[in-house]
């Protein structure tokens, strides 16, 4: 599968918080990281989470078992990390990875990056935002139009490295030759909605799709790291 790969730091950021991987092999992965935290520790376990997922998974035979298992490690050593260094207290990171079987491919998510399918001309959000507002709009507080303006959007009630325990969502999806994956952190669809990603994709080469979503999210404000991964066989 090709890749295709964009990240910035955008407008108001004095750093990049986001990480990605892209590791080919019999089994490839693929990985989008938001850090947060202070000054550097946003970096520091974004990086921390997919140089883990890459050490824990990179020659394995994919199982949802052992993605499950590279998640708990990688909450582990993050929160190790800020224990033992309190300048970095506090610190976690968004962690979703896309690992790619002959078959199919696993999810698995903490926080509010995303994953998206493009199949047969529709896209689907294949990944479930852990915010505030999400659960908000899940339990029917909010409506989906309210949540586009809500003050407290962008609190995550789910993260890797903040807490001793770690809750990840990890599911399997079956593939066909003609799908393309989009990973993403919140930098890009906090201002480019899922309509205008899928015309996007859907009207642009993967090249040029890319750097007009990125152009996207700078003119409309660009206050996130903005990270993406577009991904396809026939790319």
């Amino acid at each position: 599968m090709n890749a295709i790969i964009r990240t910035d730091v955008g407008k108001v950021m004095h750093n990049n918080q986001d990480s990605y991987l892209v590791l080919s092999g019999s089994y490839p992965i693929y990985a989008v990281a938001d850090g947060m935290g202070g000054h550097k520790a946003g970096n520091i376990a974004s990086k921390m989470a997919v140089e883990i997922i890459a050490s824990e998974l990179s020659g394995e035979t994919p199982s949802e078992e052992l993605l499950s298992s590279a998640f708990k490690n990688v909450n582990r050593e993050i929160y190790q990390r800020q224990l033992t260094d309190r300048s970095l207290a506090g610190m976690g990171t968004t962690l979703t990875v896309l690992w790619q079987t002959k078959e199919s491919f696993l999810l698995g998510h903490v926080g509010d990056s995303r994953c998206y399918l493009l199949r047969d001309d529709k896209l689907f959000q294949m990944s479930t935002d852990h915010s505030l507002v999400a659960e908000l709009v899940q339990s029917g507080v909010l409506s989906p139009e309210m949540a586009e303006n809500y003050p407290y959007r962008n609190i995550i009630t789910r993260a890797v490295g903040t807490d001793k325990r770690i809750k990840t969502d990890i599911s399997t999806f079956d593939k066909e030759d003609k799908d393309i994956w989009l990973l993403c952190s919140d930098g890009l669809t906090e201002y480019v909605k899922p309509k205008e990603l899928l015309e996007t994709l859907l009207n642009y080469s993967p090249d040029e799709a890319a750097d007009r979503l990125i152009k996207l999210a700078l003119d409309r404000g660009g206050r996130d790291n903005i990270t993406l991964l577009i991904l396809g066989a026939a790319l």
